[in-house]
């Protein structure tokens, strides 16, 4: 069982009860680390160091430091490619005035995107909406593989909010799923990564949203048309996937755009994102400048 971060550019591992963190190439004499991208491209071996280092319990045998996930960044910061899934629970397809996919529906976000657990947000023109998700992110190369070895290629899971403007997203002849899901910062993800051996069930967690403290989204990850192991061997019949990718799996309904009347984000709003097991996002939105 293990929980990684980001802090500033470097890798942590995350004591069990998240409170410190310690610095990976510090305590595997370079071996691993600095760099939080790097582990991705040697995952089994560092997640076999990384389960030894810590012990049985969960403790730092190393020196630590308090982790603050307002310094934390995404926990894959430079994936080669991110993915992500439209549609992908039965309530949310029927508030979006949509079928149910018969396969799922993939877009891509775009890397500048990214930020950490602990963001302010500049509010574009439109319609800004959330959309809490799991994320999860590739531990090796798959390709042309089965369901069943699904969870074998993922490193692990995380938090996620696929901020969404849908003024942008909805216009043209054909939708602008990528460019209205990819302003700076509308794509936060962490505070932590978490192995999925960390879950009695890594298919079936407790995820949610709320804005201003009022409950926005509330589901389990049970609920998706297309599961995690699902999703990335329907991916990996097209594409490659490659250590570090980052997979947006959906969210649930409960969405701004699917209400009645509609509600979108504004200035000083705050956002409050969680997945059981793995922690919270929060984003604070302000005014265009």
């Amino acid at each position: 069982m293990v929980r990684i971060a980001s802090v500033e550019g470097r890798a942590k591992l995350i004591v069990e009860d998240g409170s410190a963190a310690v610095d990976v190439a510090g305590a595997s004499a370079g071996a691993f680390g600095p760099d939080p991208a790097s582990l991705y491209d040697g995952w089994d071996e560092f997640r076999a160091w990384a389960g030894d280092a810590l012990g049985e319990d969960g403790a730092a045998p190393f020196d630590s430091e308090p982790f603050d996930p307002a310094r934390a960044g995404p926990p894959s910061p430079a994936p080669k490619q991110v993915f992500a899934v439209a549609l992908n629970y039965v309530d949310h397809a029927a508030e979006s005035g949509l079928r149910t996919p018969d396969d799922p529906l993939v877009f891509a976000k775009y890397v500048s995107a990214f930020s950490g657990p602990v963001t302010e947000v500049v509010l574009p023109e439109g319609h800004v909406d959330w959309e809490c998700e799991l994320v999860a992110v590739i531990s090796r190369r798959a390709h042309r593989i089965d369901a069943s070895d699904g969870w074998s290629h993922v490193a692990g899971l995380t938090v996620g909010q696929d901020i969404s403007e849908r003024v942008l997203q909805r216009s043209g002849p054909v939708p602008q799923f990528g460019l209205g899901k990819s302003h700076p910062g509308f794509a936060p993800s962490g505070p932590v990564l978490v192995t999925a051996d960390e879950f009695d069930d890594p298919d079936d967690l407790a995820l949610g949203c709320e804005v201003n403290g009022q409950t926005m989204q509330s589901a389990r990850t049970a609920d998706m048309i297309f599961p995690v192991p699902v999703l990335i061997a329907y991916l990996s019949r097209v594409v490659t996937l490659l250590p570090g990718d980052v997979i947006f799996t959906g969210t649930p309904p409960g969405v701004g755009m699917g209400r009645n009347p509609q509600v979108f984000l504004r200035p000083g709003d705050h956002l409050r994102s969680y997945v059981e097991g793995i922690g919270e996002l929060h984003q604070r939105f302000v005014a265009g400048r």
